[in-house]
């Protein structure tokens, strides 16, 4: 699973660093940390982040058996 976060529509809101505490974290008051390959154990967790974030900042990449496919603003 591959992230990036869109760090221009990130509005510091932190909502992923409490549900992914494992993969995204604050640094400060509005620096945004992350780890853009993220283990597959942490997708449940990394889907939750993606839901709350109330920008729509974090896109997703899964691969899967078709091939990766990339969800902005929400989980496959």
């Amino acid at each position: 699973m591959r992230l990036v976060v869109d760090l221009n529509r990130c509005q510091g809101y932190a909502q992923c660093a409490f549900l992914a505490p494992d993969v995204f974290a604050m640094h400060g008051d509005e620096s945004l940390l992350y780890n853009p390959e993220a283990d597959e154990e942490q997708r449940e967790n990394v889907a939750r982040a993606v839901a709350a974030c109330p920008v729509g900042a974090i896109l997703v990449e899964y691969d899967g058996e078709d091939g990766p496919r990339t969800h902005p603003g929400g989980a496959r």
